[in-house]
């Protein structure tokens, strides 16, 4: 997990849910209360719920380390398709 100041500053969440795609997540945005999306993992149907709004480093990092958690993809490689 990269540290704070490798971060970038903020992302979109749509550019995130694009890089995400390409990755093999599968994105729900019905899947969320309110105007939260789901992402699933495929291989293991685990799944974490994003927020609407732009991702402060604080939450992207969180939101990074679960997703790491339940794919074992990294940092390095969502960054690659961002």
């Amino acid at each position: 997990m990269p540290p704070l100041s490798e971060l970038p500053g903020s992302v979109s969440r749509e550019t995130l849910l694009r890089a995400l795609t390409r990755l093999g997540f599968i994105i729900d945005k019905s899947g969320g209360k309110g105007d939260h999306c789901k992402i699933t993992w495929p291989r293991n149907q685990k799944s974490i719920t994003l927020p609407y709004r732009t991702l402060p480093k604080k939450v992207l990092k969180y939101l990074l380390k679960e997703i790491e958690t339940i794919s074992n993809v990294n940092w390095e490689r969502i960054r690659k398709e961002l």
